[in-house]
Order: structure tokens, then C-alpha cells, then sequence
């Protein structure tokens, strides 16, 4: 067995994506989720060859551990705000600390080390990326928003679009032809 990680593999089709490129390369997939593969077999031969193809589509293979940490800690975020809102509710210190079995004063260090902004800036930056996808697609009002992204109010949610983006949620989404950042570009 082999564990791969795997930069910018933030969403179900990018998985679909990359366990296409294991399957032409003959490699079977045990196990994978966002931003990590296990495959059954030793990568050695294979390895430039899944390199390239990865990168030739947007990703990238991870060899060092703090890379490994910042790319878990962000497709933590990612799921966790994109995926699965009702888990919003849960301590993100607490969560990212038992899913990843560090400190989490270390990974936060680490974190704002590598990336040059805080874990909590990335998950606001995350949640007013998944607002503004909500306010497009025009289902949900504003106040079932903030309650699906555990805001304490529509107030604190404006505000904290207000503070990020520089316009209000109604007027941001008054505008035509908006356009989202890729889940891999917010931060």
C-alpha cells in the first residue's frame, strides 16, 4: 500500500479526475478522498509518468510533510464548508486538531507560516466563496444562508461579506456575471 497526496484535488470531480489518471496508469485505488490516494501497489516506476499527467491536468503530487499538513488542513476547510454544512457547528480548532492528531497551535503556526493568513481567514475566505455560490444559484434567502453556514446573524454575515468582498450580499448579488474563484485559488 502507498499514500499519495495530492495538491489542489478539492472537490468530487476532481477525484473522479485523478482516479482516472490511476486507472490508465494501471494503478489501483484502495482508498481516496479529498487530496489523498492510497493504491495497492509501489508507485516507484510509475511515479514521474503519474507526476506529469497529474500536473498536466492542475494538480500535484506532495512529498514533503509540512506541504501535506497545509493541504489537508484546506481540503478539511473545503469539505467541511463546501460539503458538509451542518458540521459547521463543530470547534474548528478541535476538529482540525483530532482529524489531523497535531496540536493544533502547531498546525495554525505552520499554517499561517506557509500560507501568510490565518486558518480562520481561510475558512471566512471558503465561507463567502459558498454565500456568494448560494446567492447565485438564488435559492435560499439570506438568513437560511447564515443559519446553513452557522452565522450568529444576517448581520454578522453582511458583514463579514462586506469586509471581504467591499460590497453587500444584495448588491453583490444584483451584479451580473459573477464569477467564483476555484475552491483552489481562495485564500
Amino acid at each position: 500500500m502507498t499514500k499519495l497526496y495530492i495538491k489542489n484535488m478539492v472537490c468530487n470531480r476532481c477525484k473522479m479526475v485523478v482516479g482516472n489518471v490511476m486507472a490508465s496508469l494501471g494503478l489501483s485505488v484502495s482508498h481516496m478522498e479529498l487530496g489523498e490516494v492510497t493504491i495497492e501497489e509501489p508507485l516507484e516506476d510509475k511515479k514521474h509518468k503519474l507526476k506529469e499527467e497529474l500536473e498536466q491536468l492542475g494538480f500535484e503530487l506532495i512529498d514533503d510533510k509540512k506541504s501535506r499538513v497545509i493541504e489537508k488542513v484546506k481540503n478539511l476547510i473545503i469539505d467541511l464548508v463546501h460539503h458538509n454544512g451542518a458540521a459547521l457547528q463543530t470547534n474548528l480548532s478541535d476538529y482540525l486538531s483530532a482529524e489531523l492528531h497535531q496540536d493544533y497551535a502547531g498546525i495554525s503556526n505552520l499554517f499561517s507560516e506557509v500560507e501568510g493568513i490565518t486558518i480562520e481567514k481561510y475558512l471566512i475566505a471558503q465561507k463567502i466563496e459558498k454565500v456568494k455560490e448560494l446567492l447565485i444559484y438564488d435559492e435560499l434567502s439570506l438568513s437560511e444562508i447564515a443559519w446553513q453556514l452557522n452565522y450568529s446573524s444576517v448581520a454578522y454575515l453582511s458583514s463579514q461579506f462586506k469586509k471581504v468582498t467591499g460590497m453587500t450580499p444584495s448588491h453583490f448579488k444584483s451584479l451580473q456575471g459573477n464569477r467564483r474563484k476555484p475552491l483552489d485559488k481562495v485564500g
